[in-house]
């Protein structure tokens, strides 16, 4: 889930190209609705987003049953010091901070998705 559309588009297409099949959100709310359809291999989530920060729309993921499994990567301009060590003590699989090195993007999902989910 990325709340900018450009930047959406942008991961998207890298992921696209490598293969993956990708459903993307605008929010949070959105996002949750449509995890909770689609039962992806993976969620990409920003941090920072109006109405639902990425933290808060993974605290909602981990407390569901049927989507607690699921390995959630933050993605983030927002790369403060100790940020990635917040995601990764509440069970984010992988952080990677923007602006994305799209030749390393895609290649950095699919290791968090190890071979299950590739």
């Amino acid at each position: 889930m990325e709340d900018n559309e450009n930047n959406r588009y942008l991961l998207t297409l890298l992921l696209q190209h490598a293969g993956l099949v990708v459903v993307t959100a605008e929010n949070g709310g959105s996002a949750l609705e449509i995890a909770r359809k689609e039962r992806p291999d993976v969620i990409l989530l920003d941090i920072q987003m109006p109405e639902m920060d990425g933290y808060t729309v993974a605290a909602h993921l981990k407390r569901d049953a049927g989507l607690a499994g699921i390995p959630i990567i933050g993605v983030s301009s927002f790369a403060m010091p100790g940020d990635r060590e917040k995601a990764l003590q509440m069970g984010f699989a992988g952080y990677i901070e923007k602006p994305v090195d799209p030749d390393r993007f895609a290649e950095t999902v699919v290791n968090t998705l190890g071979p299950a989910g590739a």
